[in-house]
């Protein structure tokens, strides 16, 4: 099969990867330009630009898919389009070229949309999916050719998702190249309720991320799991606004005020939440490194009896 890759960030790499070592050829990438980053706002290319350039593929980096990009494309005579988080919509053009498969984390038509592995985390969800869907004009609403379900550790955040099922999914598109004509006349319309993934607005990242610990505990622990690494529940202690990256529901109770630091010692941090208990695993102050509790507690002064908002 002759494959054009399209994707950007690091959640595409494993598909990519898994692509360059199958049977299949690689015969382009479409990857997002180059982007100023960092302290010297140097231009730097997506993580999957760099892969392709490794391996002497073609890399092209269009603002949008105009007619221009089509052109190209359509030049390549590609069999399938692989799309892992490309980062633009793909026009009915392209869509008519060849088939477009997509590697989505989520359990479809569960959590469709920008953001599926932080909205399972701060829903709940115990389990979700990776599926291998066909690409149509309506949002992640294709038909799926191959789906599988993974259990969602109790404790375990969005960013840890992200990177345990990436390489699910880059096994999981060869999988369904691999076995393209049965998979294709086999694939299965989505069934039951929809609900979407939208992307945070930056706008509202200060409610999003800002946590009340009058809330159950499981609602705080799914929102510390959910917006970690990114964007990052946060607690304020004093002047001092701190991200929580990592928590654990302890199995006791409490009759502290919700927020109350309860022990923050030998490397323990844990705060009342309802009536409950919280651990919290991973923290970062300003200006510093995400550290686990037992190095945050070296350089900062956290004490029993303090409150956090």
């Amino acid at each position: 099969m002759k494959i054009v890759f399209m994707g950007s960030p690091e959640f595409a790499r494993p598909s990519l990867e898994e692509l360059l070592e199958s049977t299949h050829e690689v015969v382009a990438v479409f990857s997002q330009p180059p982007r100023k980053s960092g302290r010297g706002q140097k231009e730097t290319k997506t993580i999957i630009h760099q892969l392709a350039e490794s391996h002497h593929i073609p890399v092209f980096t269009p603002e949008k898919l105009d007619a221009d990009a089509q052109e190209t494309l359509r030049n390549l005579n590609p069999d399938i389009i692989c799309v892992a988080a490309y980062g633009l919509l793909l026009p009915q053009a392209v869509l008519d070229i060849a088939p477009c498969i997509n590697v989505h984390p989520s359990s479809l038509p569960r959590w469709r949309g920008a953001a599926p592995l932080q909205h399972t985390i701060l829903a709940g969800d115990t389990t979700t999916d990776v599926c291998i869907m066909e690409m149509e004009k309506g949002l992640d609403s294709g038909p799926v050719y191959l789906r599988k379900s993974y259990a969602v550790g109790a404790d375990e955040t969005s960013g840890e998702l992200h990177d345990r099922l990436s390489l699910e999914g880059g096994k999981l598109l060869v999988a369904v190249i691999d076995d393209w004509q049965n998979k294709n006349a086999n694939k299965e319309v989505q069934q039951g309720e929809t609900l979407y993934a939208h992307k945070f607005a930056p706008e509202d990242l200060d409610q999003i991320r800002a946590i009340d610990f009058s809330r159950s505990a499981q609602e705080v622990h799914n929102q510390i799991r959910g917006l970690s690494p990114w964007p990052s529940a946060t607690a304020t202690h004093g002047d001092t606004t701190l991200k929580i990256l990592g928590s654990h529901i302890e199995n006791q109770t409490t009759s502290a005020q919700s927020g109350s630091v309860l022990t923050a010692h030998k490397g323990d941090i844990l705060i009342a939440v309802s009536g409950q208990v919280l651990r919290l695993t991973k923290l970062q102050r300003p200006g510093k490194r995400a550290m686990d509790t037992a190095d945050f507690l070296a350089g900062y002064p956290l004490k029993e009896g303090d409150i956090l908002s």
